[in-house]
């Protein structure tokens, strides 16, 4: 049986797409060595291939979210995470799955219109889903983080009490519902990132990475959803009950 060492990178990544990404973390672009070898290209690239090899035979690492832990943590802890998750998302999954677009170049008449199109529509999705983090962060994040200090004794809340006239957890919830269906456009254009047996390589790993995308999107979603703002709910009510107490004192 041919070692995967001497088996070309066509033939690895086309029986497990996610080879693609894993080659890609090494600084090794699939699509440019789709008939060398793993031994030839690691070779030319400076790679050890043993380590290459580990890794490509890992079992491939899905989204491993304990929403019970999760709903356990503080809400601090939960606000991290999905810090990090924001992060993994824009570094990393964006930035490789951007990579798959612009790299696209003559491909099976059926979808070359489209890779065009995601030339072009790509970057705006990226764009949008960027903005929206920041938002988030910005505003939701440093809000739940402001109710947490006053709870905790570390600030007065005048600038709060003001703060909480003019927005809300509920708006919040609405605002994030909204924003839920970023993926809608791509996967429309996509037919729901389905492709036939013809469709090149480079398209069925695009389509399984922005799948695999979305999936980890809706998860995060769910977590914000179920976990976060419930959470942040309550942080507000038990804020509302205490500047209750305040005036009533007063």
């Amino acid at each position: 049986m041919q070692g995967i060492q001497e088996r070309t990178i066509n033939d690895l990544v086309a029986e497990n797409h996610v080879r693609a990404s894993v080659l890609y973390y090494f600084g090794v672009n699939f699509y440019d060595n789709e008939e060398r070898t793993l031994k030839e290209v690691c070779t030319s690239c400076g790679l050890n291939i043993k380590t290459v090899i580990k890794s490509l035979e890992a079992e491939p690492k899905k989204t491993d979210v304990n929403e019970l832990r999760l709903m356990a943590y503080p809400i601090d802890l939960v606000v991290e995470y999905l810090k990090h998750s924001h992060s993994v998302f824009v570094k990393r999954r964006l930035a490789y799955i951007a990579q798959l677009i612009d790299s696209l170049g003559a491909v099976n008449y059926r979808y070359q219109s489209l890779a065009n199109d995601l030339k072009t529509v790509f970057p705006l999705f990226v764009e949008d889903f960027i903005h929206h983090i920041h938002e988030e962060e910005d505003s939701l994040f440093v809000y739940i983080q402001q109710l947490r200090d006053f709870l905790s004794g570390e600030n007065h809340g005048t600038k709060l009490f003001y703060t909480m006239e003019k927005i809300s957890i509920h708006e919040f919830a609405i605002d994030h519902e909204e924003h839920e269906h970023e993926m809608d456009g791509l996967r429309k254009i996509t037919n729901n990132y389905t492709y036939c047996e013809e469709a090149d390589l480079h398209i069925k790993v695009l389509y399984e990475e922005l799948k695999s995308f979305e999936e980890d999107l809706l998860l995060h979603a769910k977590i914000e959803d179920d976990i976060l703002l419930p959470k942040a709910l309550q942080l507000e009510k038990l804020v509302k009950l205490r500047f209750y107490d305040i005036i009533k004192q007063n």
